[in-house]
């Protein structure tokens, strides 16, 4: 399955458009309100990303496990040293709500880092590709 984003912008103009496979949405993400670009940088999105993994992977593997959600935190942290420079200090917490046993909670959190999808990546470190104009 191909994950995709993609973002147009002009003066006046900015669109951002995700899709996984053939399900496509538009994000509202607003222009900076000077210059070009979007007034939401690629860090705060790269720990959108993993904050996000994180909560939409702890309802998929607690419906795995049996167990009920009645909400779910995730805050994703890194830390950005200067103009191109990769992030470094990458870390997450996250509270779960729930009236499972705390054990079940703790083997839910556990088994959810092992496979999110997006945290794995970064731990794997995986080349990105430059394709061009």
């Amino acid at each position: 399955m191909e994950i995709s984003a993609t973002v147009t912008h002009s003066p006046g103009h900015h669109r951002a458009v995700v899709r996984t496979g053939s399900a496509e949405h538009e994000l509202g993400v607003a222009p900076k309100s000077a210059g070009g670009g979007s007034a939401t940088n690629g860090g705060e999105f790269l720990m959108l990303a993993l904050a996000t993994c994180f909560c939409n992977d702890l309802y998929r593997e607690a419906a795995r496990l049996g167990l009920e959600l009645e909400g779910v935190q995730v805050e994703a942290l890194a830390e950005f040293a200067g103009v191109g420079l990769a992030a470094s200090d990458v870390r997450y917490r996250a509270s779960v709500k729930s009236s499972a046993a705390p054990e079940a909670i703790a083997r839910l959190l556990r088994e959810t880092d092992a496979v999110a999808e997006v945290h794995n990546t970064l731990r794997k470190g995986v080349p990105v590709q430059w394709l061009g104009a």
